[in-house]
């Protein structure tokens, strides 16, 4: 069968009440699809326009009332307001019968003779969207959120792909629209959810979106992202130093040990220092070297040549987080480098398995973001280049 593409919108109220984490676990452990790009948007009057329309014309040519429901949400809400653009998240993913399983995991609106007993939280609507109707007029809305956006028809799906691609593929990938009181404490931090959150379809980005939702902060840019070998290499770089500094020693003193023990007699100091600058430090370096591996799909010592700077075999996600001390906060979420050392509660407690493989990395100083966002190129996105790609395909 072939390959079609459809999205999920994250409405603002979803992500200022900080359901993203929510919405995004039950999207990757239940659709069975590949997400192929996200990207924050903060739609002007033209688009909003052009989307309600949108919505509005296919409800006419299926007969679906929920469209002009939706089509009506679109204008009130998507719409900038008090001189600021709003914050949406915009998901893609592709696979077979995209709209089908998507919109079953999303769920319909409430029919309006739908009771609250018998509400049970399967989909996502069921969780977090709300239609409250006149109970004296079952045909007046007194209030609707729906929670996500998504088309139920292919035809739409793509439609919709097309206006979103026009409207925002040369947006910059990091939505600047608050005005705050003190602009001088604001910061921003970068997070990574690493590879090995991504090896089989689970919750876990979700849920640790959702643990870094307690900070207080805003997502405020995120993109799906493939480092290459050399972006690994300038990414970790720091880290080398560090690992033969601290492990070479170490290993060297182990191997010491063991060879004291095999061959039943003692080594002298000056073996042992021997072993830490030969051993020691080539086994420092491997672990360096599994790292790049790790976060690129390639080592150093094994890339060929002219695949050094191409996208890796593997997928992380990127987010950038901004607000009042907010390097501070997420690593206080995040934990310490070893998941073993780490308190409860936090991330890597929760979800890391050694030192090397800790599920998520965020800058650890203001310098070490204006590093890091240069490297994984923060203002580019590649979602749209996939949709166009769809596109070219049909």
């Amino acid at each position: 069968m072939n390959q079609t593409m459809s999205y999920v919108i994250v409405t603002p109220n979803s992500i200022a009440k900080s359901r993203t984490g929510g919405v995004i676990a039950r999207l990757l452990a239940q659709a069975d699809l590949e997400l192929v790009g996200v990207q924050m948007i903060a739609p002007n009057e033209i688009f909003v326009k052009e989307y309600a329309n949108s919505i509005r014309s296919q409800d006419a040519k299926n007969l679906n009332t929920a469209g002009e429901l939706l089509a009506s949400y679109i204008e009130r809400n998507m719409v900038p307001s008090g001189g600021r653009r709003h914050r949406f998240m915009l998901l893609v993913f592709r696979g077979e019968n995209t709209c089908r399983k998507l919109s079953d995991i999303c769920g319909a609106l409430y029919p309006k003779e739908l009771d609250i007993e018998h509400i049970f939280g399967e989909t996502i609507r069921d969780t977090y969207a709300d239609l409250i109707v006149d109970p004296d007029d079952c045909s007046r809305v007194i209030y609707f959120e729906p929670a996500i956006l998504t088309p139920r028809r292919q035809e739409l799906a793509d439609e919709n792909l097309a206006i979103f691609t026009r409207h925002f593929k040369n947006d910059e990938n990091i939505v600047q629209n608050m005005a705050y009181p003190d602009p001088s404490k604001i910061e921003r931090t970068l997070v990574i959810l690493k590879p090995d959150n991504w090896n089989q379809a689970s919750g876990r980005p979700g849920t640790i979106i959702d643990m870094f939702s307690r900070t207080g902060l805003r997502i405020v840019g995120t993109k799906l992202f493939r480092f290459s070998m050399n972006q690994a290499l300038d990414f970790y770089g720091p880290v080398e130093h560090t690992l033969i500094k601290n492990l070479a020693p170490a290993f060297g003193k182990k191997a010491r040990e063991i060879l004291e023990n095999d061959f039943s007699f003692a080594l002298s100091c000056e073996t042992e220092k021997v072993l830490i600058e030969s051993f020691g430090r080539e086994y420092a370096r491997e672990q360096f070297y599994k790292l790049v591996n790790f976060m690129s799909g390639h080592r150093p010592d094994q890339c060929p040549p002219d695949k050094a700077d191409k996208s890796g075999d593997v997928k992380c996600m990127i987010l950038v987080y901004e607000g009042e001390n907010a390097i501070h906060k997420i690593r206080d979420v995040l934990g310490p480098t070893d998941p073993l050392q780490a308190p409860g509660g936090t991330v890597r407690r929760e979800f890391g398995s050694s030192i090397m493989i800790n599920t998520a990395h965020a800058s650890d100083s203001v310098e070490s973001y204006e590093r890091e966002k240069e490297i994984i190129k923060i203002n580019e996105n590649t979602m749209f280049s996939h949709i166009e790609e769809y596109f070219a395909m049909r």
